[in-house]
Order: C-alpha cells, then sequence, then structure tokens
C-alpha cells in the first residue's frame, strides 16, 4: 500500500497555509508528531481539515460511540482526545500532541 501524500510530505516545514473564510473553523490547533513533524487541524462541528507540509486534507465528522472526536476521508481518519491526535491511514497510526493553539 502506498504512503499517503499527507504524511510523506511530513517532513517538510509546515507551511503557513489557511482554509478559505467560507469553511468557518471555530478552532485550530498545531500538534507535533515527533521531532520535526508537525500538522495542524483546524475544525468545527461537522468538518475538519488536517494541514501537514504543504498538503490539505478535508475530512468530515464522524458519528461514533468510541471515545474522542473523530473525523474521516475516504483514505484518512484522525481522532482527537483531549491533548492527543491519532492520525490513521491503516495499517498505518501516528500519535500526535498538542502542542498550541494557533
Amino acid at each position: 500500500m502506498a504512503a499517503s501524500p499527507l504524511l510523506a510530505l511530513g517532513f517538510l516545514p509546515l507551511l503557513a497555509m489557511q482554509s478559505p473564510w467560507w469553511e468557518n473553523y471555530d478552532i485550530r490547533e498545531r500538534f507535533l508528531c515527533g521531532d520535526r513533524f508537525s500538522v495542524v487541524l483546524e475544525r468545527n462541528a461537522s468538518q475538519a481539515s488536517l494541514i501537514a507540509g504543504g498538503a490539505r486534507s478535508t475530512l468530515f465528522r464522524e458519528e461514533s460511540d468510541a471515545p474522542g472526536l473523530r473525523y474521516q476521508n475516504e483514505s484518512l481518519r484522525v481522532i482527537l482526545r483531549g491533548d492527543e491526535l491519532t492520525l490513521e491511514q491503516l495499517p498505518s497510526r501516528r500519535i500526535c500532541l498538542r502542542s498550541e493553539e494557533v
């Protein structure tokens, strides 16, 4: 299985990207996924945008009884539980920790 372009580009510096105003994300947070890999998660009640390197993925809220907020698209799922963000592109999984609100 080929690696996600989002994760493959993850070691590039995070660009100062922002979502368009019409997506109206209420919250913007930065997470560190190891020493050199960081992501920004912009989110609202129904969707999220994950930004890493120069790549952006739009995800939609997944209704679930499992703990945490879950957003997914056809190839990626993110799970937010407290200060921990899990990036899943099965069989790969990466854990990131909140570093700051942006």
